[in-house]
């Protein structure tokens, strides 16, 4: 895991790229490198996790190609065999770096095919004048990027294009409306006009007369998995054990975040038995506060579990007092993004790394690829809904709003459901979706901006209709988890979990957002992952192999702070 920085025909490029070393120092402390010829400078921070020497480190060249490279490549060994017995490569290193460049010298764009992991790179092609940048299938790794006069820049982080001379800090009405919708940047857009994101699975080439053309490489398969339920149980069983193997490839100790819910616990387990004893980390809050969010306790299931499989166990307790962070966690995370979740992932990367723990493993993905939110459910829910007779309908619309979410000490988590619910259980499956993670309506979100950001509301629901329409249109489960994949995964977690972790100088790493996952998951029919009410249902029998049944089927929990409680100053 690492920074990646580069400028192409810009004046001042290498005081760019080194006042960026600096700026993006957090994410590879272990060494900053430069390289730079008369067309482009290129920078590089490293945290060093594969091949710890110095020989690994980057800008790195060979063939007349240099690669700044952020990311792991879990399949590198494999395709470093292949490279030795397929066309008698000459290695110099043990890195995953060097497996990547040789694969693009040997194999070019279609080097892309074989690759399993997380990553964003650049190539620069110095013969040609030419570059080939490249971000991962799900878009776990950022690539931020501008064209400026005459030339290109490119970073990991939004910060640091945002510092390059003469850029023009011109808000996004788009990113605006998405981030006062959503509470977080949707698509390719960034809060500054003019910088975007590399969008996932897609791959640039930057010609020397800094024209750029853009290819997308991978697409998420649509349901073919055929067979019953015990037997792809099994092969599930299968893909999870692969994908943990690929993800504890590493020459630095792994650890792992635990919360005691099922993603979190069988990840652990997993890992736990394909190395050695397993450092796990989770976060507890008081009791009274959980009374006001009605939160589960998390921390008892974790700390269970941890004795009974032998994990070197931490937890930490978080307070009200982690408010005095967000000045630094508003410019840890560059955007506007108000999930607290990203102040828990920045204390348990912290704690990890006082510990000697540069790797952490997380669950995030099952849930978006199994049908696993509240909201999910509530969607399909809202088909039942529109069935009731208008007056049912009227009354528990005119009621509903009169319900209360809380008496005394103790929060009341299903009226304060049902209000939500109520809010979009009328509108059409996609609407209701869309609403269901979203604050406003198009009339009070009209309300709240200025007249010359209203049409960008029809930017924000066109590109959200043009997902969610896009696959499984006759398949409402996995329709919702293909829209999940490519908004609120990309959009919110996999950006708060890179920013609060390299913040940390920490490398997250997650199983379920795998290639060979993803592809089994999203092949499967909606029916295996969404039966008798219950989401998940596929990877819950999975589980069962694994997990005890209380963690496998207990409630599901959020991986939140308890904002309400802290607010009302209990």
């Amino acid at each position: 895991m690492c920074g990646i920085v580069g400028a192409v025909n810009l004046p001042e490029k290498e005081g760019f790229v080194r006042r960026a070393n600096a700026l993006q120092e957090h994410r590879g402390p272990d060494h900053q490198g430069e390289w730079h010829d008369a067309w482009v400078s290129l920078g590089h921070q490293r945290l060093s996790i594969i091949d710890l020497s110095e020989r690994s480190n980057q800008p790195f060249e060979k063939h007349g190609l240099v690669i700044v490279f952020n990311g792991e490549i879990y399949n590198y060994k494999e395709l470093r065999q292949k490279l030795e017995r397929d066309r008698a490569t000459k290695f110099r290193t043990t890195s995953d770096t060097e497996v990547i460049l040789e694969m693009y010298f040997e194999y070019g764009v279609a080097a892309l095919q074989e690759v399993l992991g997380m990553f964003a790179f650049c190539i620069y092609n110095s013969p040609t004048r030419s570059l080939f940048l490249a971000r991962d299938q799900f878009g776990i790794k950022p690539l931020f990027y501008t064209f400026q006069r005459d030339g290109f820049a490119f970073a990991s982080e939004l910060k640091t294009l945002s510092c390059l001379p003469g850029l023009r800090k011109e808000v996004c009405g788009k990113a605006l409306v998405s981030c006062v919708n959503y509470s977080w940047v949707s698509g390719c857009e960034t809060m500054f006009s003019g910088i975007y994101k590399l969008p996932a699975a897609t791959y640039m080439e930057i010609d020397s007369n800094v024209k750029s053309a853009s290819r997308i490489f991978w697409e998420v398969p649509t349901p073919r998995e055929k067979g019953s339920l015990p037997e792809l149980v099994h092969q599930l069983q299968g893909k999870l054990e692969g994908s943990i193997q690929r993800h504890m490839v590493a020459d630095v100790p792994v650890g792992a975040f635990l919360s005691g819910g099922l993603d979190s616990s069988l990840i652990c387990v997993l890992a736990q038995g394909a190395g050695s004893r397993l450092s796990t980390f989770t976060i507890a809050t008081d009791q009274a506060d959980k009374n006001i969010e009605q939160m589960p306790d998390d921390e008892r299931f974790a700390s269970a579990l941890a004795r009974s499989q032998g994990f070197d166990h931490h937890e930490l307790r978080i307070s009200p007092r982690i408010v005095e962070l967000l000045p630094a966690m508003v410019r840890t995370l560059d955007e506007p993004l108000g999930d607290p979740a990203a102040i828990n992932t920045f204390l348990i990367c912290q704690e990890a790394r006082k510990q000697g723990i540069k790797v952490l493993l997380s669950g995030m993905g099952a849930d978006e690829i199994f049908f696993g939110y509240r909201r999910h459910l509530a969607t399909l829910l809202t088909g039942y809904y529109r069935e009731l007779p208008f007056f049912s309908r009227n009354f528990l619309e005119w009621g509903g709003p009169l319900l209360p979410v809380r008496l005394g000490k103790y929060g009341l988590w299903p009226f304060r459901w049902a209000k939500r619910f109520l809010h979009f259980a009328s509108l059409p499956l996609g609407q209701a979706y869309m609403r269901s993670f979203s604050y406003y309506d198009r009339r009070d979100l009209g309300m709240l901006l200025l007249p010359h950001l209203r049409p960008c509301i029809d930017q924000v629901d066109d590109e959200f209709t043009q997902i969610f329409s896009s696959k499984f249109s006759e398949d409402p489960v996995n329709q919702i988890c293909h829209t999940d994949l490519h908004l609120f995964m990309q959009g919110l977690n996999l950006t708060y979990t890179d920013r609060a972790s390299m913040a940390a100088s920490v490398e997250v790493r997650v199983p379920f957002i795998d290639k060979e996952v993803i592809s089994f998951a999203m092949g499967l029919p909606g029916t295996f992952k969404f039966k008798k009410l219950q989401g998940k249902y596929i990877l819950k029998k999975a589980a069962e192999k694994y997990l005890p049944r209380d963690i496998i089927y207990r409630p599901k929990a959020s991986f939140g702070a308890p904002i309400r409680a802290w607010i009302s100053g209990i």
